[in-house]
């Protein structure tokens, strides 16, 4: 594979090997029916989740490519060719541009910690040499100061290339990590200088560093990340894809059972997180009472799994839209729709708070809206038994109860706190407490009652009214008992708003009509009386009403 066997299209950057060099080879291509589709177009990696082999990105090391004129052999017998290819200098030079967050010399360089070389060693590998074995139990990592490597995976008597790792990334992170036997081989693209660093000193230099923390976890989360081919996706028997978001507290992916098939979410807690005694402790005497928790409006807990030092949580998958993105997306929540989810909420947390459970962390990021307009409450991996007092800091400022922020100890009312503030952002589209210095936050909360939302809606229903103000108190004595009480104070309004029929709230738009009011030879009516009862019956129905005055001559 020589660069002038085929000409690449320099100026546009591409994700995979035929795109970039134009081939055709590709499954539909131009020339696939002549030549055949090119193995590193056909997905028969390791995992089965790569779009083509390694997604196309380390062709060098597929067999039975097709350049310079010929079907290319073995890597080893094409690698004088490949590594003066375009495309392979284009990954090298694409890889240099990347977010440096994972490379292990960079982290360090950054820091300015000359002493963690002051431990390791100097190694130098050859061209072609394997110098890590899948299988073998090593406590050592490497560290690349110059050259290139492929990670292999063998399978069945089959070598499936994995990965590529260049300068400043470390190779065996994971292993040293978890003791676990090697996932894969490591052989040397080019000749390579490494660092070598043993488990014991990385623990020393964790002990003495605690952003390290924050390294691994990111670490962690590229390996997981499908965004790259990789030989570290598994996670017991589940199997990682790509992220879908990150918080202060953990990333979250989509993935898969690797036996089932069936789709799953899994949380990974934060390293700094993870690592906190007293959390570790809690969290998994409560794993059993969470796992247990059957309720429709419950996001079911599969299972949990400690690894790479940090905590798993595997989810089902829900199919809906944030209550987040919805309030974002229309601003405001008509009542009646508000009060059916605050009351999903509610049924959700009194059967959790009836076993012992409180939440911690109720806000409209952590609610599911699916389409049926049905709720599904996440995150109950983070929760804690009834009783306990919070020193951990987990929770959202923004919502948490003054007890929270205190440490004190918590009960169903802390998250009838957080549900009365969520309810408050639901019908206003705003906070009480509009603050975003979390400190001044925190004392808002400790300070003060939460803001009457009728100052910013004069047409919300008493009865929302009274739940949101009686929830968000400072004193948990003066909430509500339990969240029963609470809903017993919305179900008159429930009464008055029956649910849609076929159309939920996920079909809706922000569509706008014209309305033409003709008062012609009237005298005496009071416009504004109109306009407020107007606006009033369009708020029930979930509109927004806005007037222009128009005057006819």
């Amino acid at each position: 594979m020589t660069s002038s066997s085929c000409k690449p299209n320099a100026g546009a950057k591409k994700s995979n090997c035929w795109e970039f060099m134009q081939c055709g080879r590709e499954p539909g291509g131009a020339k696939s029916g002549e030549l055949g589709i090119c193995p590193a177009a056909v997905d028969h990696s390791f995992d089965g989740i790569n779009a083509g082999t390694c997604a196309g990105r380390i062709c060098w090391a597929v067999s039975g490519t097709f350049c310079d004129g010929r079907v290319q052999g073995s890597f080893a017998e094409k690698r004088a060719s490949c590594l003066d290819c375009d495309f392979y200098r284009s990954v090298h030079a694409q890889k240099q541009t990347t977010p440096h967050n994972t490379r292990f010399l960079h982290f360090i360089d950054r820091k300015g910690h000359s002493p963690f070389f002051d431990r390791m060693t100097r190694r130098r590998v050859a061209a072609g040499e394997r110098f890590v074995d899948q299988g073998a139990i090593e406590d050592t990592a490497y560290i690349i100061q110059s050259g290139a490597c492929l990670v292999i995976v063998e399978k069945e008597g089959e070598l499936h290339p994995v990965d590529h790792y260049g300068p400043g990334d470390i190779v065996g992170g994971l292993g040293i990590l978890t003791g676990e036997p090697r996932r894969a081989h490591v052989e040397a693209e080019t000749e390579m200088d490494l660092w070598v660093m043993t488990r014991a000193q990385f623990d020393a230099f964790t002990e003495k560093d605690p952003d390290l923390l924050d390294f691994i976890t990111e670490l962690v989360a590229d390996r997981f990340d499908s965004r790259r081919p990789t030989a570290y996706r598994t996670i017991g028997k589940y199997v990682t894809t790509d992220i879908i978001g990150r918080g202060a507290f953990s990333i979250v992916y989509k993935g898969f059972h690797s036996v089932l098939n069936t789709p799953v979410v899994i949380k990974m807690m934060r390293h700094d997180m993870a690592l906190h005694p007293e959390f570790f402790e809690s969290f998994y005497n409560e794993a059993k009472t969470i796992a247990s928790l059957e309720h429709d409006h419950i996001v079911k807990v599969y299972d949990f799994d400690e690894r790479y030092r940090t905590l798993f949580i595997i989810m089902e998958q829900v199919k809906g839209e944030m209550l987040k993105t919805l309030i974002s997306r229309l601003g405001t929540l008509p009542p009646g729709l508000a009060a059916r989810f605050i009351r999903q909420i509610g049924a959700a947390l009194a059967y959790a708070h009836q076993r012992g459970i409180v939440h911690r962390d109720i806000n409209p990021a952590n609610i599911i809206v699916e389409p049926n307009d049905r709720i599904k409450i996440l995150d109950f991996g983070l929760a804690c038994p009834t009783g306990t007092e919070d020193f951990t800091g987990l929770g959202t400022a923004a919502f948490m109860a003054p007890e929270q922020i205190e440490g004190g100890p918590l009960d169903g009312r802390t998250d009838i706190y957080a549900l009365g503030i969520t309810a408050f952002e639901m019908l206003t589209g705003q906070r009480p407490f509009p603050e975003d210095d979390p400190k001044r936050l925190l004392k808002l909360h400790l300070t003060r009652d939460i803001t009457d939302p009728k100052i910013l809606d004069p047409h919300i229903p008493e009865p929302l009214r009274r739940f949101i103000l009686t929830a968000g108190r400072r004193d948990p004595d003066q909430r509500y008992g339990n969240m029963d009480q609470a809903m017993a104070e919305l179900q008159p309004l429930i009464a008055d708003y029956p649910a849609p029929g076929h159309t939920t709230v996920l079909d809706q738009r922000n569509d706008h009509v014209s309305l033409m009011l003709t008062l012609a030879g009237k005298q005496g009516i009071n416009l504004e009386a109109v306009a407020d009862a107007l606006r009033a019956e369009a708020h029930r129905l979930g509109a927004t009403l806005s007037f222009n005055d128009c005057i006819e001559p």
